[in-house]
């Protein structure tokens, strides 16, 4: 009697296991779409944008029409290829500071478990950090470095150092004591080795919901900055930018405003979307 041979299925690899986890949550799989999308829309902004984005015409302040979908600004620029253009500043921030921020945030964090003192020194310092605002942090960079997305991406870099630097103390303080990390250390596992091997990697849940959400305020700080001239400068055109420009036409043409509006509300609520998603999934483990 043939046997019949049924292969046997393949391991799921942590990473596999971390992809299915981050896409097991319809509301973070909605999050990444919106985000993904608009990003997309940025990046190939030379190939969507319908009009050279510093590009002036004769129609100032024109409304929506087939030639301009949401009109023209004050110089008769098209809002519709500044806001393409206008999201890679965004996107930017987001692939550039956060993670130079997250990593700087974690390694300072995985120090604080070699030496008590360390640890006193790093919390003090993370305590200072975190006293100023995002945007009185952006003002203080911006005064020594000077306006521009130099400040920006500055900004958002020392915003996020704490916010990952304490995540990852806790998870230290939480798991340096368990089984697999005190029988990794009896057998003579150096203690940065022990924190990158096997501490780490058991605390990196938290942290990438802290991703998530510091992308979101990445957002805000670019549009915030950039309202207030500290950020992205003219005629570079910003999400931000073309918010504190159109308060002056809202009667002329609201799409001047409204298309940049949107556009940072959904890539904040995108980002938000993938942090509820991943905090249900960890919630429900």
């Amino acid at each position: 009697m043939a046997t019949l041979n049924v292969a046997a299925p393949m391991p799921v690899t942590p990473r596999q296991h971390r992809i299915r986890w981050l896409f097991g949550s319809p509301i973070a799989t909605a999050g990444i779409a919106v985000v993904v999308t608009l990003f997309a829309a940025g990046l190939f902004a030379p190939l969507l944008a319908p009009f050279p984005p510093n590009g002036q015409t004769n129609a100032a302040l024109q409304g929506a029409s087939t030639t301009h979908l949401l009109g023209t600004d004050e110089f008769g620029r098209d809002v519709l290829s500044r806001i393409l253009y206008g999201i890679r500043q965004d996107a930017i921030v987001a692939v550039v500071s956060v993670p130079a921020g997250a990593l700087l945030g974690v390694s300072l964090g995985l120090l604080t478990g070699l030496a008590g003192w360390l640890d006193t020194i790093l919390q003090r310092i993370f305590d200072v950090m975190l006293a100023f605002t995002a945007l009185i942090a952006g003002v203080t960079v911006a005064s020594i470095v000077g306006p521009g997305l130099p400040a920006v991406l500055v900004t958002v870099a020392v915003v996020n150092v704490p916010l990952f630097g304490r995540i990852t103390r806790t998870s230290v303080l939480t798991l340096r004591n368990r089984d697999y990390v005190v029988a990794a250390r009896v057998v003579g596992v150096r203690p940065i080795r022990l924190l990158v091997r096997h501490v780490l990697p058991n605390g990196v849940d938290p942290l990438i919901v802290q991703l998530a959400l510091s992308l979101s305020l990445a957002v805000f700080i670019e549009g915030a900055m950039s309202f207030i001239s500290l950020g992205v400068l003219l005629p570079q055109p910003s999400l931000g930018n073309m918010l504190q420009k159109s308060i002056n036409y809202l009667d002329r043409n609201p799409w001047y405003a409204i298309g940049p509006m949107v556009v940072v509300t959904l890539l904040v609520v995108g980002f938000q979307l993938i942090a509820d998603g991943l905090t249900h999934r960890l919630l429900r483990r």
